[in-house]
């Protein structure tokens, strides 16, 4: 019998760059309500800033979870900032994020009920690894 997705999940996502710019990769982690890993993925970006390796992470982890069919998504990050600007706090002034944020927003509205919420870095463990994974893979290449 074929698993049907929750409605609801939990994203959990991260952005790093070893320098800034430079070598950078975006990672999250989808759970359901249980704390339940139902998908997790790293994605290196090439040489990017932190900024924008963070927002991409909102982005792949808001895309992930609309294919999987959810209506319902909270999403955990420990960027304060990306955080902050989502939430209409503070403006996106850079104009490298300002596409990456337009498109986190339009995926926002697909959903029928979504938060964006800041954790501290020892919360989001999970998408931090799995952005470190995708650094150290394209280092030994």
């Amino acid at each position: 019998m074929e698993q049907q997705s929750p409605k609801a999940v939990k994203v959990y996502a991260d952005g790093g760059s070893r320098g800034n710019p430079g070598p950078s990769a975006s990672g999250f982690v989808v759970l359901d309500m249980n704390d339940k890993v139902l998908f997790r993925k790293g994605v290196y970006l090439g040489i990017t800033t932190n900024n924008q390796a963070e927002y991409r992470s909102i982005k792949f982890g808001l895309e992930t979870a609309k294919q999987m069919g959810c209506e319902q998504v909270t999403v955990f990050m420990d960027s304060q900032l990306a955080i902050r600007q989502i939430n209409g706090i503070y403006r996106v002034k850079n104009k490298d994020i300002k596409p990456v944020y337009d498109e986190v927003m339009t995926l926002a509205k697909q959903f029928n009920k979504i938060s964006f919420t800041h954790v501290p870095r020892e919360l989001n463990k999970l998408a931090d690894r799995e952005v470190n994974k995708a650094l150290d893979a394209e280092a030994k290449r």
